[in-house]
């Protein structure tokens, strides 16, 4: 990541990007480049996957269950493994935008807001959904 005095704006009337992540300094391609929307829903597929197995084992199956779990999954693994079980298995991390740790308030913000559906639905020409713009993170391949 650039350091914080040569990061652009990422808020506001700000032009699109020529491709996902170029306003955040992360290249077009490779590693480290914006994880794209495929990766992105497999990861979140597998993640939705181990919460409704857990739900179904110990909860019998309660919708209710099946968001607690997957919002708590994302909480616990973002800060220790840099991702969801789910985003790793497909080649993803998340990083904070303003570099170093994640930190553990990053990932409760976005698996909240993530928990909600309709941020994470609304994308910029970053490829960020709002769940990311709002906890100062993005989701980079490894």
């Amino acid at each position: 990541m650039p350091d914080s005095s040569s990061r652009p704006n990422t808020f506001g009337p700000v032009p699109p990007s020529k491709w996902p992540g170029e306003r955040l300094g992360l290249p077009q391609h490779g590693p480290s480049s914006i994880g794209r929307p495929g990766r992105r829903i497999l990861g979140f597929a597998i993640d939705w996957a181990i919460a409704i197995a857990v739900s179904a084992i110990f909860f019998n199956y309660d919708p209710a269950a099946n968001l607690i779990i997957f919002v708590i999954l994302q909480i616990v693994f973002i800060p220790t493994i840099g991702a969801s079980i789910g985003h790793r298995l497909v080649g993803l991390r998340l990083i904070s935008i303003h570099g170093g740790w994640i930190g553990l308030w990053r990932p409760v913000v976005r698996s909240l807001l993530l928990g909600i559906a309709l941020p994470a639905l609304v994308w910029d020409s970053d490829q960020r959904g709002f769940h990311d713009k709002i906890a100062g993170t993005a989701l980079i391949r490894q």
